[in-house]
């Protein structure tokens, strides 16, 4: 990464703190496996594939948080550009708004600006990856039964970020030359995530026509 870039995404920017996991973990060395490959240059598609004999779990828990470090970062970048005057709700363009939904405060679905959205969207996924039932750390502290439901939730609203910035903010990321590695970081996000069967492709619709274009 250039020193521009490294001054773009730098720990001052990020959203939210970085989860990170326990060096002597499983999870650990599948992290450092992961970046490994993608440090080697081998193809994001090849990357993103289940390596021989390693869990399911074990392998969408790496990336999901590593997704998380990884957009919470990208939208960080831009978040004070993306205020309530300028983003009035959470849109991918004038088709398609984006309404939050929880177990708490906004039992139905709300509308909500964009950065309203983001924090609460934000906050959701860090209980969900800070959570030891849901994301084990301990080595033989099994993942529970719903595991993969969770995680294609969380992997849903991450898309709706990637959604958000590019069509409404990817001038800013342009700007600070920034967009080659936000492209990276979609490109590897979207082959993980279809890869693995980790999103809905209605869900992708938004972005279709970039993608396609991106992502052949």
């Amino acid at each position: 990464m250039s020193i521009a870039l490294k001054q773009v995404f730098n720990k001052d920017k990020t959203f939210r703190p970085k989860r990170k996991f326990e060096p002597g973990t499983q999870r650990f060395e599948l992290h450092k496996k992961a970046q490994a490959s993608l440090s080697s240059g081998v193809d994001l598609r090849a990357a993103v594939a289940l390596p021989h004999g390693e869990d399911l779990n074990d392998w969408v828990a790496v990336h999901v948080v590593d997704f998380f470090n990884r957009i919470n970062l990208i939208y960080g970048t831009v978040c004070e550009f993306c205020t309530e005057k300028s983003c009035p709700v959470m849109s991918g363009g004038p088709r398609y708004e984006y309404r939050w939904q929880d177990d708490h405060k906004y039992k139905k679905p709300t509308a909500l600006p964009a950065p309203k959205y983001m924090n609460l969207l934000m906050d959701w996924i860090e209980v969900q990856i800070n959570n030891e039932d849901i994301f084990p750390t301990s080595i033989g502290i099994p993942f529970p039964k719903n595991f993969i439901q969770i995680c294609k939730k969380i992997i849903c609203r991450l898309f709706r970020v990637f959604v958000h910035v590019y069509i409404h903010h990817f001038d800013r990321m342009m700007l600070m030359g920034a967009e080659a590695h936000v492209n990276t970081c979609y490109k590897h996000f979207y082959y993980f995530s279809t890869e693995l069967n980790l999103i809905d492709r209605k869900e992708l619709e938004p972005l279709k026509e970039m993608t396609s274009g991106m992502c052949h």
